[in-house]
């Protein structure tokens, strides 16, 4: 099947004033065996929520690209934007919310805030899902390259999942390299028993009693979930203040330290419109006794349907260490995980042990790499490199410590602490 193309000629977006932020720049179509799909490129997402919010309400989806989230992110960060809609047949088809990351001379497309995302997928419809494998990969790079190519160098999606709860990628023909992390789930059963069946059971369980009896004697423990606006501020304040103390104390820089990055997140929590789906909420073990009122624990969990994806974790390490309090925030989130419903519980991308103890589920990562115009594809290359090299040395134990040791003695000039957070 040949693309039939439509190119409107247009300056980069970032080059617009402001008040042209919401004109449509251009975009091309496709003659597909569907029928005919169509990209045009937005610079505002206010036009596009309607369609944009009816296309997140698919499970499929990731609630990274979800409205709340861009918009959470948009705003406290301020990038350029270059939203993809895709019609088939004029039906909204696809959105792929991109923010323009400025390096050098290169313009990369990246979907909005992924710094902090641990599974993207772009929104799909099921129709265009179940059509795009009949699409010639030729002809889909084509329309992409034609809709982008007075916008960006490069496409850059990261952290996608090519294969996903039974079904293909639509973009997975798009020529992509494995990312160097997998993703690690818990799928999830109807109690905790039976969620923990596959693992080493026993010895989790024992681990719990022994946890629980060593909290009591130091004067017992709530898990508390606050809902209200002023105490969930104040426990994401708290989380802030202990991962920079845990950064510094592995010799790492702390990546929550930015300001726009903090204001993000406490945006999030205060943008839960009550529904299922839930951006951000905070969990927490708050100790009693000696340590009355001390966090140990906080993890911070979003929610879209039934996957439930931990964001984040810290821990105090001067508050009963040895009770291990973090492990036991995880099981008792999972728990409740179970009990509301849930059917995987994802401890996101990134290869830790804590991680392995906890699941017996891994989901490759792709970073889909799609060059606009020359200088991307030196880019595309570059990343490629980088990847390849990155999962060589992760793919060697021994000398993946010795780096990381390396790297956290060139930040503080101290040995790192052993971590496990």
């Amino acid at each position: 099947m040949r693309a039939h193309m439509r190119h409107d000629a247009m300056a980069f977006a970032e080059d617009l004033p402001d008040d042209d932020l919401a004109v449509v720049t251009g975009g091309a179509t496709l003659d597909t065996p569907a029928g005919r799909l169509s990209l045009t490129i937005h610079h505002s997402m206010a036009p596009l929520e309607a369609g944009w919010r009816e296309l997140e309400a698919d499970s499929w989806n990731s609630l990274h690209q979800s409205y709340d989230w861009c918009c959470a992110w948009v705003k406290t960060h301020g990038n350029p934007l270059v939203l993809v809609e895709g019609r088939l047949d004029g039906q909204m088809a696809l959105l792929l919310p991109l923010e323009i990351e400025r390096s050098f001379l290169l313009r990369r497309a990246q979907l909005i805030g992924s710094p902090f995302t641990n599974f993207n997928s772009g929104l799909f419809s099921a129709p265009f899902r179940r059509a795009a494998a009949d699409i010639a990969p030729h002809d889909l790079e084509a329309l992409f390259v034609e809709a982008l190519r007075d916008h960006v160098d490069l496409l850059s999606l990261t952290h996608v999942p090519l294969d996903w709860r039974g079904e293909r990628h639509p973009l997975a023909a798009l020529p992509h390299i494995r990312n160097q992390n997998a993703s690690f789930q818990l799928p999830l059963a109807a109690t905790m028993e039976e969620s923990i069946a596959p693992l080493n059971a026993k010895s989790r369980r024992k681990k719990y009693r022994t946890q629980i009896r060593k909290l009591e004697a130091a004067g017992g423990y709530d898990h508390i979930r606050p809902t209200q606006a002023g105490e969930q501020r104040a426990l994401l304040e708290t989380f802030f203040q202990q991962k920079a103390a845990r950064f510094a104390a592995v010799g790492l820089p702390n990546v929550f330290q930015p300001p726009e990055t903090q204001a993000f997140f406490r945006m999030l929590i205060e943008s839960d419109r009550g529904g299922s789906d839930v951006p951000l909420e905070l969990h927490a073990i708050r100790l009693k006794g000696e340590h009355d009122g001390k966090i140990a624990a906080i993890a911070g969990l979003s929610r879209k349907g039934d996957h439930v994806i931990c964001q984040f974790g810290s821990i105090d390490d001067s508050l009963v260490a040895d009770a291990s309090p973090g492990e036991l925030l995880f099981w008792l989130m999972i728990e409740r995980s179970a009990l509301t419903g849930a059917a995987v519980f994802d401890f996101g991308i990134g290869d830790q042990d804590y991680k392995r103890r906890w699941c017996n589920t891994q989901t490759e990562h792709h970073d889909i790499l799609l060059p606009i115009r020359p200088a991307g594809r030196f880019a595309a290359m570059t990343h490629r490199g980088m990847t390849r090299t990155k999962t060589l040395i992760k793919g060697n134990p021994h000398l993946y410590a010795l780096i990381q040791r390396w790297r956290a003695m060139g930040t503080s000039g101290q040995p790192p602490a052993k971590s496990d957070d």
